[in-house]
This record gives structure tokens, sequence and C-alpha cells, in this order.
């Protein structure tokens, strides 16, 4: 495929145009092709598309643009990581193929500048009209940039074309082009010349004069130096040089002092030169990440190492973003730093941005300069200031992604995050020399987690253990471990340096609705927070919830691992929990705290009860206002949700106990335990249940010691604790007896006849499914009927009993399909499989299996997955099928490996006999 992009935005498949109706989709198509084989975000779409104030619905629009344009392209546009790819080289697009061939035209010059110009004038027939015509005006900047390309690429072809005496030939197109752009003084020099060699050095005057009036009434100006000196060896009549000779220039060289010791990065360093010999037009907005990263050290590091690249000099400016001042950079005062240090003089300088922008660019239209913009607030600030010579390269840094830059600019995004083990250790070892480090290698691992791989805080600890020679690595360590007082520990009394000091500079930006999200996030355990949990916590609705945590999330003060899923480092916890102590008081955070634990309780009740219809259920009345629940439609959504929030569960139950919600911490520790029996996470679920027994016992609510207390005996069968298992349900079935709850203590039973089963005590484990059915039967529990049913059935089978335990567990799957229990179902084929394997009847076994394997996947129910597949594998072998065993077997092995089961080597074993 062909993609045309120098005049209409147009697609090729060979000789065929391929249909691209709407501007909106020509926009998309064209915000593609600049940018060929790599991610552009659905953001940058937009911006491509809306240049400013995009409607709601502009994320909705753009994904159905790209799947017109699909229907269009077929798999030329594909996804990677939630972000479009257009699948096609540089050379599949004309403005590609364009520069890479201005690019070996400048390569050529050296040798062959009649060559060379060739070479360009051929790239130049590729233009059919202004580039990028017909789409929405979000890419009108980069319709300029290619414009300033192409004109450049052109003086420069006719430049060789006057070194080798062609200066007749060029007069007609260069005053054609004067005529359009009469304050291009480069342009204007050419037709000088051009006029003067061709005997016309009247006219050649005649321009200068023109030139004159122009600036003097448009700019108040006068035309540059260059331009001047070639007027006055022209009225000298003098050999007139091939093109005007350059006056001898102000070289800047405004780089700060290399960064000393710099270590890590390498990746980045790798990217960010690969892109430099590309030898296109490269803005690097998103050397970009969170405070104290590194970004500044990357940038001037790399700097310094390609600065031979560019003779013309290396620009600098500490835009001051995030600054503790507060008061950013404005362009035009960046603008006339850079003015000044390439040596205008301070007369020539017009008074407006606009005007100061384009003598700016004017500047550096024939210059190879690197341009270092350090810490960026945001596009805004940076558009003024980037050059419009393709010779040129800008290294923007920024806490901002500066999106907009990406998509209309063409920016390439280089992001920096937190160091690598490796990396930090290495940091150290600059700071502190490698001899100090191997002594205390423990220390150092602590060093380096408790200051969260964060450049900075390393940089501080190092510099506080040098300062201090006698405090030892671990007694360094020791004063960081309470992350309370580890931003204290990291103040050394220069607020360049502060830790705390560099986020503030970040907090202080921010609306006043992201400040307060940003302080209440300190309340939520970690590790990381959805969008309604946040929502929850400040008590505002999803929308402005979502506005908030992104522009927290363009500050750099979280981050986004997962869509939705919002998260920041430990320092970044410990600042914001300091933030919340100062600008929230107890009553404030304490509400905070009840609404974010609503949000938890309320969907996982509603999750459990979804994944076990049957199940007991709290009666937890309404959610306190402001709260958002999260709506779960059915048990494949609720399983994915308690997938997403397993690890902020337990976090969840000890903060809850912790801050004096003992019976939200019981309540939901009893929620997820059924989840988490299945996911297998054990032997956090019984750290779950000790923290929540605790609550519950100095809370005094009986109800939820005993509930937990079975949940924690169904968690120490899992993991062959018997004894402890035993003492737990003792616990709660006298519990049970004292508030004379029947249910409890039907499941009390019935839980103790597993325990039994797992002993080989299979009569002791058949008469607690007894009593478990008549306590259930009392209570008129049908669910509980069911259950101690199949209990029953299941362990007539182990007696030998296969006939009875049939009858058993038939009536335990009817009653189960009445109460609507997928997971007693399942069970229960498991029980009649295994019923009709020891009657030998292996066809009804397989089937019966299949039945349960089929609920248990859908349930996500790993464990009984496991053991079910195992007793398919014993059928088969029964039956003769040793390699359909194997099969099943194998299945089966992977997931008792992911559990750390015992029987994962039993297995194994059995899987090492021969499969036929």
């Amino acid at each position: 495929m062909e993609f045309r992009l120098l005049g209409p935005v147009e697609s090729w498949r060979g000789a065929e145009r391929l249909p691209v109706s709407s501007r909106h989709q020509r926009s998309v198509l064209a915000a593609l092709a600049l940018s060929p084989g790599r991610a552009v975000s659905v953001s940058a779409l937009v911006d491509a598309v809306w240049e400013e104030n995009p409607p709601a619905s502009a994320r909705r629009q753009v994904i159905k643009l790209v799947s017109r344009l699909r229907a269009t392209l077929g798999d030329a546009i594909t996804t990677r990581s939630g972000d479009y790819v257009l699948n096609a080289e540089p050379s599949q697009v004309d403005v590609g193929v364009f520069e890479e061939a201005v690019a070996e035209a400048r390569q050529l010059a050296v040798t062959d500048p009649a060559g060379a110009a060739d070479v360009v004038r051929k790239a130049l027939s590729l233009w059919r009209g202004p580039a990028l015509s017909g789409v929405t005006p979000g890419l009108a900047v980069q319709a300029t940039r290619l414009e300033e390309s192409r004109l450049t690429a052109l003086a420069d072809a006719i430049d060789w074309e006057l070194a080798t005496g062609g200066h007749a030939a060029v007069v007609a197109e260069l005053t054609v082009l004067v005529a359009d752009h009469p304050l291009r003084e480069r342009l204007v020099g050419q037709l000088m010349v051009a006029l003067h060699r061709s005997g016309r050095t009247t006219e050649a005057l005649g321009v200068y004069r023109r030139t004159h009036e122009r600036l003097a009434e448009d700019l108040a100006l006068t035309p540059g130096a260059e331009l001047q000196q070639l007027h006055v060896t022209i009225l000298r009549d003098d050999a007139v040089p091939t093109a005007p000779a350059p006056p001898s220039r102000t070289v800047p060289r405004q780089l700060p002092c290399a960064v000393a010791g710099f270590t890590g990065r390498a990746s980045q360093l790798k990217e960010l030169t690969a892109l430099l010999d590309r030898d296109e037009t490269v803005v690097i907005s998103a050397i970009n990440g969170t405070a104290g990263v590194g970004k500044t050290a990357l940038a001037v590091h790399w700097a310094h190492q390609i600065a031979d690249r560019f003779p013309d000099g290396q620009l600098y400016v500490n835009l001051r973003g995030y600054d503790p001042s507060g008061e950013p950079v404005q362009p035009a005062e960046a603008i006339r730093g850079f003015l000044d240090a390439l040596g205008v003089p301070a007369p020539r300088i017009p008074t407006g941005l606009a005007e100061q922008a384009a003598l700016y660019r004017s500047q550096l239209a024939d210059r190879r300069i690197l341009v270092v913009l350090d810490n960026a607030r945001d596009a805004s600030q940076v558009r003024p200031l980037l050059p419009g010579s393709a010779q040129c390269l800008t290294v923007v840094t920024s806490r901002d992604a500066l999106g907009g830059l990406i998509a209309s600019e063409g920016a390439r995004a280089v992001p920096v995050d937190l160091m690598s083990t490796a990396e930090a250790h290495d940091l150290l070892a600059s700071r502190l020399g490698q001899e100090r480090l191997d002594a205390e290698p423990q220390a150092v691992s602590d060093l380096i987690e408790l200051c969260v791989h964060l450049p900075l805080a390393l940089s501080v600890a190092a510099a506080r253990a040098t300062l201090t020679s006698m405090l030892s690595l671990a007694e360094l360590a020791g004063q960081l471990r309470d992350v309370r007082d580890r931003l204290h520990a990291l103040d050394i009394g220069d607020t360049g340096v502060d830790v705390s000091a560099v986020f503030s500079w970040s907090y202080r930006t921010l609306s006043a609705a992201a400040a307060r999200m940003f302080r209440l996030l300190a309340l939520h355990p970690g590790p990381v927070i959805s969008v309604s949990a946040a929502a929850s916590l400040t008590g505002t609705d999803r929308v402005r919830t979502r506005v908030a945590l992104v522009e927290l999330t363009r500050a750099q003060l979280l981050t986004e691992p997962g869509t939705g899923r919002f998260a920041y480092h430990d320092l970044l916890r410990a600042y914001s929990a300091g933030k919340a102590c100062e600008d929230e008081d107890e009553q404030a955070r304490q509400d905070a705290m009840h609404r974010m634990l609503n949000h938890y309780l309320h969907t996982a009740h509603a999750g459990v009860l979804l994944l076990n219809p049957p199940n007991d259920r709290l009666f937890l009345g309404r959610p306190r206002p402001g709260v958002v629940v999260d709506e779960l439609a059915d048990d494949e959504q609720a399983w994915q949700w308690f997938t997403t929030e397993w690890l902020v569960f337990a976090a969840a139950v000890e903060r809850a106990a912790g801050a004096g919600f003992a019976t939200h911490a019981w309540q939901l520790a009893w929620c997820v335990s059924s989840f988490s029996i299945r996911a297998g996470h054990w032997r956090q679920l019984v750290a779950t249940q000790l923290v929540a027994i605790a609550a519950a016992e100095r809370a005094g609510e009986p109800q939820g010691q005993a509930w937990c207390l079975r949940e924690l005996a169904r968690a120490y069968i899992r993991l062959g604790r018997h004894a402890d298992a035993r003492d737990s349900l003792r616990g709660a079935i006298a519990l049970d007896e004292r508030r004379g709850d029947l249910v409890g203590q039907a499941r009390g039973y019935n839980t103790l006849g597993i325990v039994a089963y797992a002993q080989d005590d299979y009569q002791e484990a058949l008469e607690h499914g007894e009593s478990a059915y008549a306590l259930f039967h009392a209570a008129g529990h049908v669910a509980g009927q069911a259950d101690a049913l199949n209990a029953i059935g299941w362990m007539q089978t182990q007696l030998g009993r296969h006939r009875e335990a049939l009858r058993y567990c038939d009536e335990a799957l009817a009653l189960h399909r009445v109460v609507g229990s997928r997971h007693g179902e399942a069970d229960t084929w498991d029980s009649i499989g295994c019923a009709h394997h020891n009657l030998g009847e292996h066809r009804l076994a397989v089937s019966s299996y299949h039945n349960a394997l089929v609920l248990y996947e859908k349930l996500g129910a790993r464990h009984p997955q496991a053991d079910t597949l195992i007793r398919l594998g014993d059928t088969h072998r029964a039956a003769g099928d040793r390699r359909a065993a194997h099969d099943a077997w194998r299945q089966a092995l992977p997931i008792l490996d992911d559990l750390h089961h015992a029987d994962a080597d039993v297995l194994r074993a059995r899987l090492a006999e021969p499969a036929a």
C-alpha cells in the first residue's frame, strides 16, 4: 500500500485509489501515516481531529473512524496496547520518501552538488499541492512543518544549482518564490545572486530595496547582516559567492554542565540516538516521567553526547514548568533569550510573540542547532519555541506527556520510568564506591527498595551517607523504613534536591479537584485503585473523578498501569498522606475512608452472591451518599472484578480494622473468601481472616467471629493444616450455638466433614454431613441441604456404597438447580462422576466429569477443576485409554503448580509413566 500526504491525503493499493471520504477519516489516516509503524494513542488522534474543545464523545468517534478506515484498508491498521498502528514502512509514505531523498542529497552535495540538486528536484515532484490538504485544523502545525521542509529543501537545491552555474535557469522560479515569501531572506539573497550573475544587477539591487522597505514597514526591522553584506558586494561589483556568504555567527553553547557520574538509562539513550540517526525533524516531547526520575539528567547527558553533530550550537532553557517559584517562563521570554544567544541585535527583535517566533525560526532555518527545552509545563509553552528547520533537533523534558505535540508536531515519546535494580545499584556505586556497597549488600538492597528506585531519592540517600561517614548504610535504611518519616529522612537542606519539595512543585500546579483527589488517595490501601473506588473516596461521580485522575497522571503524580487502574509509589504516597493530614480534617478523612470501604463491601457482596447465589447474605443497608458501587451483571463479571481487585482486599481489611471499621473488616473478609478459595489465594486468605476475626472480637461481634472462623478453616483445609481447621470450626460452632444460628452450625459441621475426609476418616465425615443436613433441614435452608446431600453422597462413594451415593447426589443436583448454584452443581457432577467410575461405568463417569469441568472453567474454580481433571484421567486409564488419561493430567498439572500444591509432584510422577 501507499499513503500520500504531500497534497490531498490519499491511500492507494497498487493502481487503485482507496476511498477515504470524510475529513475526519483523512485526519486520522494522516496522523497515523505521519508515524508509520509506531503506536499512536486515541488521545493523540482526538487532538489531530479536533484542535481544541473536542466533544465529549471524541474518543468514541475516533474509535468509529478507525473502524471505518479498517474496513477500507484491511489489516493495515492494528491495535497495540490500546493504541493504533499503521503497519507501513516510511518508504510507503510519500513524506518518508521525500525526507529520505533530501537527507541523501545533503550528503551527496559535498561531492556532487548538481547530482544533489537533481535528487531534491525529483523528491519535490512528490508534492501534489499543499501538504495534508482536506484534513481538519488539528493537523495545521504538521502541515506548516512539512511546507517548511519543502521550502528548505528547495532552497538547498537552488544553492547547489547556483554553485554549478545554473543562475539563469532559476531566476523565474526565484522571482515567484520571493513574491510568495517576501521576508525569507535566504530566497531573496538567492534571487539577487541569480540576477546579478545573469547581468541584471539593477534588478538585483531593486529586489534588495523592496525587501528593505517591506521589513521596515511590516516588522520595523532591517535586513540581516548576511543580506546586507551581499548588497554591499553587488554594489561594489565584487565577485559574488555561489550563495550569500554567511557572516561570522555567534555559536551558542548553552548546555548545562554534564552530569557527573551519570549511570543507567541505556535503553532510552539507544532509543534517542536511533531517532537522531533517522535524520528527520524530531521533537522528543516525552523525555517525560514523574518528579525526581532524572529527565533533565538524561536529556543533558545525551545532549553532550551528540553536541558535535550540531556545529552551529546548542540552545538550552529551563522553562520552569514545575518550579518552586510557581511561575513558568513565558515563551516570549525564552525566545528573547535564544535570539540574544544567536547574536541578533536588540533593535532587530520585534515585540510581539508571533513576530519573535518567526524571526527565531528564520535564524535557525539554515543552521544545524540542538534545542533543549527543559521542564516544560505543557504543549502551549513549547510550540512557539520549536524550530521550523529539518536540520535542527528539539529535545523537550516534562512531567506532562505533551500528547498534543505527539499528535500535531510528530513528536516522539521517550518515557523515563523508575530505575531498574541494576541501574539503581550502579547509581549508588558511582556516588559511594563499590567497596562500600560490597560491605553491606543487604543494606544496599533495602535502600534501593526504600527509595522506590527513584534516582533523586537514591542520590539524596547517597549524599546523606557521604555527609555522615559514621552512618552505616544499614542505619540509613533503618531511618528510611518508617514511611511516615521517610521524606524527612531524605531532606538534606536544599530545596532543589528535597524530595518532598520536588513533589510539591507538581502538586501546586493541580486544580482544586485533582489536589483533593491526590490527598485522599493516601487513605486507599493500594497497590492500585479503580475509578469507582476513587470516586467513592472523594464522593464525586465517575466522570469528574476520571478527569481528576487523568490530570494527576499527566502531572506524573500517578501512573495508569492498566486501563482505569491508577497507582503511585511509596514516596508519593507518603507525600500525599502528609498533605491529607495538613489540608483535610479528621472527620473528612473518616468520611472518605467510610465511603471507600462501602464501595468495596457493597460491590464484593453483590459479587459473591453472583458467584454463589444461594450463599448467606449480609444485611448491609444502603450505601452511604457519594459511594459508587460497580454494577456486576453476572458471575463472569463478578469473577473478573474479584480477580482485578484481589490485591487490594487484604490491605483493605487491614486498613478497615486499624481505622476503627471492625464491621467492614470482617464483612469484607467474608465476602472475598469464596473467590479466594476458588482462585487458590489460600495463604493470603488465612492472613485476612485472622485480621478480621480479631477485629470482630474487639468489636464484640460474635457473628463476624463465627463466619470468619469458618472461612479460616476452609483456607486451612486447602493448606493441609487440618488440626488448625478443626480448632477454628469448633470455635465457630460454639459461637453459633450460643447465638442459636442453625445455619451457621450446619455449615460448621459440613466443613468438619471435609476435614475428616481429608484425613481419610470417611465414617466421621459421613456423620458430620448427616448432622449438617439435619440442621439445614430444620432451618429450611434449601441450598444448605443441597450441599449436605452432595457431601453425604460423596462419603457414601468413599465407603463403597456407590448406588446409594448416586441417589443422594441426584437429589442434591436437583436442589442446586432449583436455587441456581452453579458451583454446587459442578461439585455434584464431580461426585456423580466418581460414583460411576467406581461402578465401572466409565462412559457415564467421563460425561459427568465433563459437565463439572465446563462449569468449573466458567466459574474460574481452579483447584476443583484440577481435582476433576485428575479423576477424569483416572477414569480414562481405567477404561484403557492411557493417552486420554495423560491429556487430562497434563491439563491439571500447571494449575497445581500455580497453586504450589503438593499433589503436583504426585501427578508429575504419573505423567512420567508411558502414555501408550
